[in-house]
């Protein structure tokens, strides 16, 4: 037997043997089609060679493509598990050329690789061509020899390919296998087409027309090839089987689902193995390449494919998670054709698991309530949409699993009430929600939420991508047309978004009439705002664009919140676990991290904690990436990161290796934190960490800021080079430096003091005012002197020599303090009990044009403006003296 994978590689190695070169899958989220949610045929990756918007080494190409159909305007869902043909997954067989072959050897390859390689009867192969495609109907005959009555002309858009509604189109020819006139069926286009007798097996695009908008077409410059066809359809065919759940791959998996739960592969459970192994493949896939379940985008897709699986193990009698079991299986299967598979593996395997545990502790009670609203409803009647609803909202059972639920009863949804129950949740929700955004008023980011869709986050898996722009902002108000500031809405984005501490992206914006250099991107309302400037031209609401985010900015901004996981373990570790985040900034330039904490860091708890840091990040490990509930997230023991808001589901990012036992499942992980934030991929990436030192931010919480990678080393060199220039400067070695720096300043304080008693001995021998030994006032001697060369610090000794000479008396000091009067004033202490150092002083201080002035009644020290009125503030001080009884 012919299993799929040779199909496969004899498919690829036809191709490869022809010119063409082997192109690997691109992945499953679209890069260059923003209009797709996921790729659903080989030809995507390959969109902008057939425009012409890029250009590649080769011009012929073939692929195998993993293609997924579960959503939008190609929703196979409903359908999978109940016919031979439809998947939510399958691979797609092609091959392109980008103007080099066209018609004669496309059909001639095909030809060929069917009836050689693959060996299939040529008797029972027929064609479909576009009705007015006389060339093809010609290539026909004289490649394969076929009679008219099996070249099929239709004229319908079954055998027109077009792109979109302008832009590049062609013809169709089909080719198809008659199983024989034992199944019933007719032939295409004839009244029994739908029929199982002749089923199409591969479709050949001739892109040779562009379509514009009124309608007339023209030749393309380059004419191109685009075919398709289904491995599992071809493999069935070539593995003797009408059924493409009968092909190996497909049938493995289905014994795994029928021996994990014990049941017949082909007995009554056989459409739960069915759905079970289709959707298998779907969910590892997409959880290989970075989509995880939630309750938006691709997220939602995937989370609707995976509970639709698990009813189904429900339904098969299933007691425990069972999809995480199956991934086994399939790796063996498609691990060698598709390496993610197994690199992937632990992931799919632990997101499988904890979704269905999850699904599982809500679906006893959805379907119950499902069984008693049947119970009490006419047979035949549809299920009432408000009760669906229900399910939907309280537990998470999306309308098209109900729908699937109640298939099997024979009955269905009103969807009419379903929608309008939701339409009024909106209302109410809409009603409650309050919020801001840049320039514009909360409601309008409401409203294109509303009518758009939150806007879907790639910024985890890559940094480049399109997205078609669901809405131009200008002043605060939605327009057709930006061209200068302006605040885009994408249905799609690589930019992260500000929140939790991390600052938004800055990048480039591109379409085909236009440039914006977006500066900053904030979250309102579930879309993405890109905050930005049209640098060039102008953009448009509905348009394509190209999406590009500053690498290196984002790198450093991801190095910094790293290193604040890393910081705030730390902290934890050194000063107790009492530390708990109040704030943080992650920029591209620096990390604050602001923490609770009594008191300031010491030198060895700062050193302390820099060195923990910098240890982490000498390990290099990887950072890995979980989505769990919150409360299992902390069970595990992850720290909540402040002001972050939480939903049903988190991220959890775990760093580091410790010694001994510690966080997490593994009781060896460093740091353990709920956070939706981007982050390095290894920690070697953060580089280096340096702090800068500790701040009181308010009561009770200090303030870190530090830097990482190029900034950190930037840092370290400048204060190294400061250091150097203070050694040669010094004429040290660096490391004698601060010794040096200290015997100079015990030097120069040494130098002042002798300096301050030179000042204070001259000024003892000098000054103007009375004499020396004072006058005598109203019985007191007192001495009054304004005094040069001498600062207002100086005045306190003197005025104690002074007072030392005079044995009882008051003495008034005045100096000249760079323009302004320094004054001091001292009472012996046998005169205390009748004046105050402080009344003498301020009398004084008014006369100078100060104010106050304060101290003991022993020595009181003021300020006035200038020392021009010294001679008033002298007799002013006679005066209180004078006063004296």
């Amino acid at each position: 037997m012919t299993s799929l994978a040779d199909i496969r590689s004899t498919f690829l190695n036809f191709y490869g043997r022809n010119g063409h070169e082997i192109v690997d899958s691109s992945p499953l989220v679209p890069r260059n089609d923003p209009t797709l949610m996921f790729t659903n045929s080989g030809m995507v990756q390959f969109k902008n060679l057939f425009t012409g918007l890029e250009t590649r080494d080769y011009q012929r190409a073939t692929s195998a493509q993993k293609c997924v159909r579960a959503g939008g305007k190609h929703n196979d869902l409903d359908n999978v598990g109940y016919t031979a043909r439809h998947h939510t997954f399958f691979e797609m067989l092609g091959n392109f050329s980008f103007g080099d072959y066209f018609k004669d050897d496309a059909i001639a390859f095909a030809w060929d690789l069917l009836t050689r390689d693959f060996g299939l009867n040529k008797d029972r192969l027929l064609v479909t061509v576009y009705h007015s495609d006389d060339e093809a109907v010609n290539i026909w005959k004289k490649v394969a020899g076929l009679s008219d009555d099996r070249i099929i002309r239709i004229a319908t858009d079954d055998n027109f390919w077009r792109m979109g509604p302008t832009g590049p189109c062609g013809p169709c020819t089909e080719i198809f296998y008659d199983h024989g006139d034992h199944i019933w069926g007719g032939p295409p286009g004839s009244a029994e087409e739908d029929g199982d007798r002749f089923i199409e097996i591969w479709n050949l695009v001739f892109m040779q027309n562009e379509q514009f908008e009124d309608g007339t077409m023209r030749p393309l410059d380059m004419q191109s090839i685009d075919t398709g066809m289904g491995l599992e359809r071809i493999g069935a065919l070539l593995q003797g089987k009408h059924d493409n759940y009968d092909t190996d791959l497909m049938r493995a998996l289905i014994e795994a689902s029928a021996h994990a739960t014990s049941t017949d592969p082909d007995g009554p459970g056989k459409v739960h193995h069915r759905v079970i192994a289709d959707h298998l493949r779907a969910t590892s896939f997409l959880i290989a390449e970075g989509v995880l379940p939630s309750n938006e985008g691709r997220g939602y897709v995937l989370r609707r494919i995976m509970r639709r699986a698990m009813r189904h193990a429900h339904q098969l009698g299933a007691q425990d998670p069972l999809m995480h079991r199956l991934v086994t299986a399939l790796v063996q299967e498609m691990g060698a054709a598709y390496p993610e598979l197994g690199q992937g593996k632990a992931l799919i395997e632990e997101t499988l698991k904890n979704e269905e545990v999850r699904f599982r502790q809500t679906l006893d009670r959805g379907l119950k309530l499902l069984d008693d609203e049947l119970a009490i409803l006419p047979d035949g009647t549809d299920l009432p949409g408000e009760t669906a609803f229900k399910l939907y909202d309280t537990f998470g059972f999306p309308l098209d699993l109900t729908q699937d639920a109640l298939r099997e009863k024979g009955r269905g949804v009103n969807t009419e009430g379903f929608n309008s129950a939701m339409a009024e949740q909106k209302t109410k929700a809409r009603a409650a929600w309050s919020g801001s955004g840049e320039q514009a008023d909360a409601s309008v980011w409401f409203d294109i939420a509303e009518a758009k869709g939150l806007t879907e986050f790639l910024g985890y898996e890559t940094l480049n991508a399109e997205g078609q722009i669901a809405a131009v902002v200008v002043d605060g108000q939605p327009a057709e047309v930006g061209k200068d500031a302006v605040q885009i809405v994408l249905n799609q984005t690589p930019f992260y978004a500000e929140s939790g501490g991390q600052v938004g992206d800055a990048g480039t914006l591109k379409t085909e009439t236009g440039m914006v250099r977006i500066t900053d991107t904030k979250k309102v309302a579930g879309v993405f705002i890109h905050i930005g400037e049209v640098t060039m031209g102008e953009v448009r609401r509905g348009q394509a664009a190209v999406l590009s985010v500053d690498v290196d900015r984002r790198a450093d901004i991801q190095a910094n919140h790293s290193a604040t996981h890393l910081l705030n373990e730390a902290l934890r570790e050194v000063l107790g676990d009492h530390i708990a985040q109040r704030g943080s900034l992650n920029a591209p330039d620096r990390l604050r991290f602001d923490f609770s904490h009594q008191k300031a860091l010491d030198t060895a708890e700062l050193a302390q904690v820099e060195r923990d840091v910098n240890r982490l990040i000498r390990q290099n490990t990887t950072v890995e990436t979980r989505i769990m509930t919150p409360d299992d997230a902390r069970a595990l023991g992850a720290q909540a990161l402040f002001g972050e808001k939480y939903g049903d589901e988190v991220r959890v990012v775990s760093m580091g290796r410790r010694d001994g036992s510690g966080k997490g499942v593994d009781g060896h992980t460093y740091s353990l934190e709920l956070c939706g934030g981007t982050h390095v991929s290894r920690l070697g990436q953060i580089g280096a960490f340096v702090l800068l030192g500790d701040s009181a931010s308010s009561a009770g919480v200090r303030r870190i800021e530090a830097l990482t990678g190029q900034a950190a080393l930037d840092h370290l060199k400048t204060q190294g080079e400061a250091l150097a220039q203070a050694a040669a400067t010094l004429k040290v070695p660096a490391a004698d430096v601060a010794a040096r720096v200290k015997a100079l300043m015990d030097e120069r304080k040494a130098l002042a003091n002798e300096v301050a008693q030179l000042r204070r001995d001259a000024a003892m021998g000098g000054g103007s005012g009375q004499a020396a030994d004072g006058v005598d006032v109203n019985g007191t001697r007192f001495l009054g002197q304004v005094m040069d060369g001498v600062s207002g610090k100086d005045l306190p000794a003197l005025i104690d020599q002074y007072k030392d000479r005079l044995g009882s008396g008051v003495v008034l000091l005045i100096a000249d303090a760079g323009g302004k009067a320094a004054v001091a004033c001292g009472v012996t202490a046998d005169l205390t009990g009748r004046v105050s150092a402080v009344d003498v002083l301020r009398a004084a201080v008014a006369e100078l044009g100060g104010k106050g002035g304060g101290g003991r009644p022993d020595m009181a020290q003021g300020g006035g403006a200038s020392v021009d009125n010294a001679d008033a503030a002298l007799t002013a001080a006679k005066s209180v003296l004078e006063g004296l009884s």
